[in-house]
């Protein structure tokens, strides 16, 4: 399927591995320019020069901390003068903290929130302006199915998706005069780099072995497993689309269908 997106422009923020890389080579391939940011320079650059030589499409690292509001405005405006205009804008950056209760700290919670939720905050304060006067625009936030799903190991994650959730769907009945159209992707678990940490981390609380806890959560997918990033990236690159663009204040789910209560009381065996 041609999605139409040749010479159309994308930031895309956290982009320097995982889920962000893979979506900004599908949009590239879809012949779209775009700029993402991250944290760390070297690799952040590194990704940039990769999928520009496979792909042909100017592709722009800008270093950017999103925890700090600075860094967002500066990356927007970067961003907008590279490409010219920004058509499209996927919030990817930002991961949250799993673990009970008892085991999250007040750093925790402040982690989870700054970037997971703010970081969406701030990228979509300095976007939004530029796409009203370019009278269009398509924001896609990569938020997560443990806002929409009970699971006492990562309620962190869960308060800043559910935050993140809403916020989109109420900017979606705001700036639909504008004829900005937004939409919510919510992964489930997904082999990125950060997998291994997350299942260390679900072994510690649950004290389980780590080969115990790498099994819970392809055993609460129908599907038996767990998705890989071109799944997800694919997903994304048609929701940016004009195909897509009435889909709106919409999530969709790409879990295999999980059941995160059926995973809880796995632990709880």
């Amino acid at each position: 399927m041609d999605l139409g997106m040749t010479g159309k422009t994308a930031v895309v923020t956290g982009a320097s591995e995982g889920i962000g890389k893979a979506i900004t080579l599908a949009l590239a391939r879809e012949g779209v320019d775009v700029a993402i940011c991250a944290r760390r320079k070297e690799p952040l650059e590194k990704t940039a020069a990769e999928i520009a030589r496979a792909t042909n499409r100017k592709i722009v690292a800008i270093p950017a901390d999103l925890t700090k509001p600075t860094d967002a405005e500066n990356f927007v405006k970067k961003a907008h003068e590279a490409l010219g205009r920004i058509d499209i804008l996927v919030n990817n950056a930002g991961s949250s903290p799993g673990g009970v209760l008892d085991h999250l700290s007040e750093e925790d919670w402040a982690q989870s929130l700054q970037l997971k939720f703010m970081g969406y905050v701030r990228c979509m304060k300095h976007v939004l302006p530029i796409m009203q006067k370019q009278k269009k625009g398509r924001v896609v936030n990569l938020i997560g199915n443990d806002g929409v799903k009970v699971s006492y190991w990562e309620i962190a994650p869960g308060a800043a998706n559910a935050a993140g959730q809403n916020l989109t769907k109420s900017l979606a009945s705001q700036y639909g005069k504008d004829n900005i159209s937004f939409v919510v992707v919510n992964p489930g678990p997904v082999r990125t780099e950060r997998w291994a940490g997350l299942v260390k981390a679900m072994a510690r609380d649950m004290k389980l072995s780590y080969e115990e806890a790498d099994k819970l959560a392809p055993a609460s997918i129908p599907l038996g497993r767990i998705a890989e990033v071109d799944e997800v990236a694919n997903l994304v690159a048609y929701l940016a689309s004009d195909l897509a663009f009435f889909v709106n204040g919409t999530m969709i789910e790409i879990d295999g269908g999980q059941d995160k209560v059926l995973m809880d009381r796995m632990r709880d065996r």
